[in-house]
């Protein structure tokens, strides 16, 4: 969508803020012997209370509140009876749905204590992120996004999901610009537009580069032997640095 007013603006940063926090608080209930479905009852119960639905079940029948997805399991994790062990990645995307306008949340976790590479793997997501979000202004062309990422993660020595993209979101959780690819597509014309709300969301690993879908139709993973994360903001696009609608909030 392209934002067109104040009380737009105003509707997105609440949703973005709803899945922002839910987020944050599940990320801080993860724990050893927990199961994600534990987990998504923790974060179906905070968007209720927050007067939020769950995107993923308003918009795909989604068999959960919330997808987790944990080491191998790159995205669209159902929770279930999977128990979280200390050294898992754990990934949450968060996105939900209030007065018809939807955000779109996700980071991804290590229970623990992470390893070396663990923690540089995080870290490399996150800088990623931001490196992207750094070039994502008004009349820049969208693939300059996909250019950031993947260049990025080639210098970091790491690999990048080709099959998973970034989209628009606002009026609903998946809308035009569909599939911003997370590599440089000389063939995307496209360009950003100020008020045009985005997601960004790298997915950054230690060699996988496509994922497959598992037989559950849902769970997308990759080869055991790899580790991948992913990191996601909302975005209002302005003539400067966007708005980001799905920061934490500050406590």
């Amino acid at each position: 969508m392209i934002v067109t007013d104040a009380s737009e603006e105003q509707a997105l940063h609440e949703i973005g803020q709803i899945v922002a926090d839910v987020l944050q608080r599940m990320g801080k209930a993860i724990e050893p012997g927990l199961t994600t479905r534990e987990l998504d009852a923790m974060g179906l119960r905070w968007l209720t209370e927050a007067g939020a639905r769950s995107a993923p079940q308003v918009m795909y029948k989604f068999p959960g509140a919330t997808c987790i997805s944990i080491n191998h399991e790159v995205a669209h994790g159902i929770p279930g009876d999977t128990v979280i062990q200390a050294g898992d990645l754990v990934n949450i995307d968060v996105s939900a749905e209030k007065n018809g306008f939807f955000g779109d949340t996700g980071t991804s976790f290590c229970v623990g204590e992470p390893t070396p590479g663990q923690q540089r793997l995080l870290q490399a997501g996150r800088d990623i992120l931001a490196l992207a979000m750094e070039v994502a202004t008004a009349e820049a062309k969208i693939n300059e996004i996909g250019r950031v990422i993947s260049d990025t993660a080639r210098e970091r020595g790491y690999t990048f999901i080709r099959n998973l993209g970034s989209h628009g979101v606002g009026r609903s959780l998946h809308e035009a610009p569909k599939f911003i690819a997370p590599y440089y597509d000389r063939k995307d014309k496209r360009r950003l537009k100020k008020g045009m709300v985005i997601t960004i969301e790298p997915f950054i690993s230690t060699g996988a580069q496509q994922v497959s879908e598992a037989a559950d139709g849902w769970t997308l993973f990759t080869s055991p032997r790899f580790q991948t994360v992913q990191f996601e903001h909302s975005m209002i696009i302005t003539e400067g640095k966007p708005i980001v609608l799905t920061l934490p909030p500050q406590n």
